[in-house]
C-alpha cells in the first residue's frame, strides 16, 4: 500500500530543491498532471477501433489502386493428426517428432515436412493485410509530422535545444503539446493491444521493446514535464517512419519496384542520419550535458536518459538490417523487407511439390520410368562391352593368321 505514495515521491520525478508544490504556480491549464495519462487509455482503444474501419473500408480501394494482389497459397491436404499437432503442440517439428508423425500417418519425411510448410504458408499474412497496416501507420505518422512539425517550428527549442531547459521545470504545457502527447501515446498503446494480431516480423521482440520504451519514456517526460525534449524525439522518430511505411506500401503493389526503390533510398538516408547522427549528438547529448547547465542529476533524469539509451539501442540494430538491405540494393538482390514474416517462398514450395508428384503420388510410374531408363542404359553397356570382344577377337584371329602366313 505504501508503495504507490512512495512512487509520487519528488526527488524521483523533480530536480533538487523542486517540490511538488512549487509546480502548482503554474495554472492547472498550463500544468502536466500525471492523471492526464489515463487519456491515453480512451484514445487507444479509439485507435484500434479506427484502424479496424480504415482496413475494412479504405485500405482495400488504395490497394487495389496500387495494384496490390494475394498470392495463390496452396492448401494443405486433410490430415487430423497432423492438424492436431500444428495447433496444440508445434508449428516447425523436431527431427524426433517427425519420425513419430511418420509412423501415426503412414507418410515420408518428404511428405510432412511439406504438409508442416504449406500449413504455415496458410497462415501467412496476405499481402492486402500487410498493405493495409503499413497504410495506416502511414497516414498516422503523416498526420502526426505535420501537426508536429507545425505546433515546433515556431518554438525556440526547435532550433536551440539549450531552450529546453530554460526555466525548467516551470515550463507552461500548451494546449497543442498536450494533445500531440496524448495522440501519440494513445497510438503507441493501440499498437500494443495489436501487436498479438498484427504481421509478426523477424524483429518482434525488438518491436514490443521499443513500443514500451516509448509509452514510458513519454509517460515519464509528461509527469516529469519533460514536454519540449520529448516533442523533440516523437518529431524526429515520425520523419523517418514516413518513408518506411510508403516504402512497403509501394512494395505490396504490382508495378512500382522503382517508386518502392527510391523510397527506401530516402528512408534509409533519413533514419541513418536522424537516428545515428542527429539522436544521440541533439537529443542525449542535450539531456546528459546540457540539462546539467541548470539542475543536479537526480532520479529521473537517470531514467530518462536510460530511456533514451535503449532507443539508440534499438536504432542500432535496426541501422544493421537497413545496411544490409542497402548493401542487397546495390547488388541488385534486394528482394523483401529484412524484418519481414521468414518463411519458404511460392517457387520452393512448388519445386517441393512438383518432386512430390514425382516421387510419392506417381509413384509406379516414375518406378517404371526409371526402370526402362536403366534397362536401356544397361542394354548399351551390354552391347558395347559385346562389341568390344567381338572387335578385340576379330583383331587377335587377324593376327594369329597374319603370323601363319
Amino acid at each position: 500500500m505504501d508503495l504507490l505514495p512512495d512512487l509520487w515521491r519528488q526527488e524521483y520525478w523533480l530536480p533538487p530543491g523542486v517540490t511538488w508544490e512549487d509546480l502548482e504556480r503554474l495554472p492547472d491549464s498550463e500544468r502536466p498532471r500525471p492523471k492526464d495519462l489515463l487519456i491515453a487509455l480512451p484514445l487507444a482503444l479509439g485507435f484500434v477501433a479506427v484502424r479496424c474501419v480504415f482496413e475494412r473500408f479504405l485500405a482495400p480501394p488504395i490497394a487495389r489502386s496500387l495494384g496490390v494482389k494475394n498470392r495463390f497459397q496452396s492448401t494443405a491436404a486433410p490430415s487430423p493428426q497432423l492438424e492436431s499437432f500444428y495447433t496444440h503442440r508445434s508449428k516447425q517439428p523436431t527431427q524426433s517428432e517427425l519420425a513419430n508423425l511418420m509412423v501415426l500417418c503412414g507418410k515420408t519425411q518428404r511428405q510432412v515436412e511439406s504438409w508442416f510448410r504449406v500449413r504455415r504458408n496458410q497462415d501467412r499474412p496476405s499481402q492486402t493485410k500487410k498493405f493495409a497496416e503499413a497504410a495506416w501507420r502511414f497516414f498516422f505518422y503523416l498526420s502526426a509530422f505535420i501537426a508536429g512539425l507545425t505546433s515546433l517550428i515556431n518554438r525556440p527549442w526547435f532550433w536551440d535545444q539549450r531552450e529546453c531547459w530554460r526555466n525548467y521545470p516551470f515550463q507552461p504545457l500548451e494546449r497543442a503539446h498536450f494533445w500531440y502527447y496524448m495522440l501519440e501515446l494513445g497510438f503507441y498503446g493501440s499498437l500494443l493491444l495489436r501487436i498479438s494480431v498484427d504481421v509478426k516480423r523477424k524483429d518482434f521482440k525488438e518491436q514490443v521493446i521499443h513500443h514500451l520504451a516509448t509509452i514510458f519514456l513519454l509517460s515519464f517526460s509528461y509527469c516529469a514535464n519533460y514536454i519540449r525534449i520529448g516533442t523533440l524525439v516523437m518529431l524526429l522518430h515520425d520523419s523517418s517512419d514516413i518513408l518506411l511505411e510508403s516504402a512497403k506500401m509501394f512494395n505490396y503493389g504490382a508495378g512500382w519496384r522503382k517508386t518502392c526503390d527510391s523510397l527506401f533510398v530516402v528512408f534509409a538516408v533519413v533514419f541513418l542520419v536522424t537516428r545515428l547522427v542527429i539522436f544521440p549528438s541533439r537529443i542525449i547529448h542535450t539531456t546528459l550535458l546540457l540539462s546539467m547547465e541548470v539542475f543536479e542529476p537526480f532520479a529521473g533524469y537517470y531514467f530518462f536518459n536510460v530511456l533514451l539509451m535503449v532507443l539508440q539501442a534499438l536504432h542500432v540494430f535496426w541501422a544493421g538490417l537497413i545496411i544490409r538491405m542497402v548493401c542487397k540494393f546495390f547488388k541488385g538482390k534486394l528482394e523483401k523487407d529484412e524484418r519481414s514474416d521468414e518463411e519458404s517462398d511460392a517457387e520452393a514450395e512448388e519445386e517441393d511439390k512438383a518432386k512430390e508428384e514425382k516421387m510419392d503420388q506417381g509413384g509406379d510410374c516414375y518406378w517404371e520410368k526409371s526402370k526402362e531408363t536403366l534397362n536401356s542404359k544397361l542394354s548399351v553397356l551390354t552391347n558395347s562391352c559385346v562389341l568390344t570382344n567381338l572387335t578385340y577377337h576379330r583383331s587377335s584371329v587377324a593376327n594369329r593368321e597374319h603370323k601363319a602366313q
